[in-house]
């Protein structure tokens, strides 16, 4: 007897991000490749008119439908673009962004973590926002990868939720200690237990998510040539040298703390399989300068999969057509491999 067909896995939650970066463009241009990149199904969580607006201004023969939840958008996807309607407090004008927008973007990331949570979607593909315009209406978190982290713990509440923001593209994955905050402030919050804690998150994650399965990770000093053993700050000696010989201590390929400027060139990165890098510009620097087009932001740590472009709302050239959808074209392929990977290893 042939073994009953399972039914696939619902399309991904696209959300639109800043409705006037290049966030609903990207989504259209990425759809149009939809044949020939072999995308996944996805429905794009945004207002109605801005992407019937933003296809008649790209490619007019694309077809905009609206559909309740991502679910629903499977059977139109070969035809249309589905679009689950958020609506806008105003008409969003490429290149301005509004801060009267602010609450439809930002639940159109909240739709779309409960819709994944529902059922009614496998994973999350987030466009970029602008942190500055959503905090003018009162967005409490320092970006997007804290807000999915309370998002997590409001709908999964009995699994724990702890974010780490990892980068990565062909040729580097590297994940920050700390993200969002101002670089004075590094040396203070962070701690022996901070990188103890992101290292626990990452080299799991690169087993179940990437199929590396042991995996290496270099870890970064924070000052100019990892503190000279001291003469040049202490940190790297007194809080990241500890972190690392809890690590290995655990059973972890562990390396560091290495200088930050001689660690991504071609044959250091053979040596590991992610780098953790003590703060923002220290990580986001190398891979967006090696992978700028193709760079893919995860979220690790959480109950469900999330990717994003790796790049900004790019206000400067949005609505003039010439946004590249590669980056984005890469976090669906991503998050459908991660997504499937996860089922697999689910299967009993």
């Amino acid at each position: 007897m042939d073994a009953p067909s399972q039914e696939p896995p619902a399309p991904l939650a696209l959300t639109m991000g800043d409705p006037s970066g290049i966030g609903p463009e990207i989504a259209i241009l990425a759809y149009r490749e939809r044949e020939p990149r072999k995308l996944p199904p996805f429905a794009i969580y945004a207002d109605l008119d801005l992407m019937r607006d933003r296809a008649a201004a790209l490619t007019p023969t694309i077809l905009i439908e609206p559909v309740s939840h991502a679910k629903e958008g499977a059977a139109a996807f070969d035809r249309a673009l589905p679009v689950v309607p958020i609506p806008l407090a105003r008409t969003a004008r490429p290149g301005e962004p509004d801060a009267a927008n602010a609450v439809a973007t930002i639940l159109a990331i909240k739709r779309a973590v409960a819709d994944v949570a529902a059922g009614r979607a496998s994973a999350i593909v987030t466009n970029p926002i602008a942190k500055s315009v959503l905090y003018q209406a009162g967005f409490e978190h320092p970006g997007h990868t804290e807000y999915l982290q309370a998002l997590a713990e409001e709908f999964w509440p009995s699994a724990p939720a702890h974010s780490v923001m990892m980068l990565c593209s062909p040729e580097l994955r590297v994940a920050p200690v700390t993200i969002h905050v101002p670089l004075k402030e590094v040396p203070f919050l962070l701690t022996t237990a901070k990188i103890v804690e992101t290292a626990r998150i990452v080299a799991p994650a690169l087993v179940r998510d990437f199929g590396i399965s042991r995996p290496r990770l270099a870890i970064t000093g924070l000052n100019p040539h990892a503190g000279e053993d001291g003469a040049l700050g202490t940190e790297d000696r007194d809080v990241i040298a500890p972190a690392i010989e809890a690590l290995r201590a655990e059973g972890l390929s562990v390396t560091g703390p290495h200088a930050a400027d001689t660690l991504f060139h071609a044959a250091a990165r053979r040596t590991y399989d992610a780098v953790i890098a003590m703060y923002h510009d220290q990580a986001l620097i190398p891979i967006k300068t090696l992978a700028f087009d193709e760079g893919v932001n995860v979220t690790l740590g959480l109950p469900f999969v999330r990717t994003s472009p790796d790049h900004g709302t790019a206000f400067a050239i949005a609505g003039k057509g010439i946004a590249s959808p590669l980056s984005l074209i890469a976090a669906l392929k991503l998050a459908q491999e991660t997504n499937a990977r996860r089922l697999r290893a689910a299967k009993p």
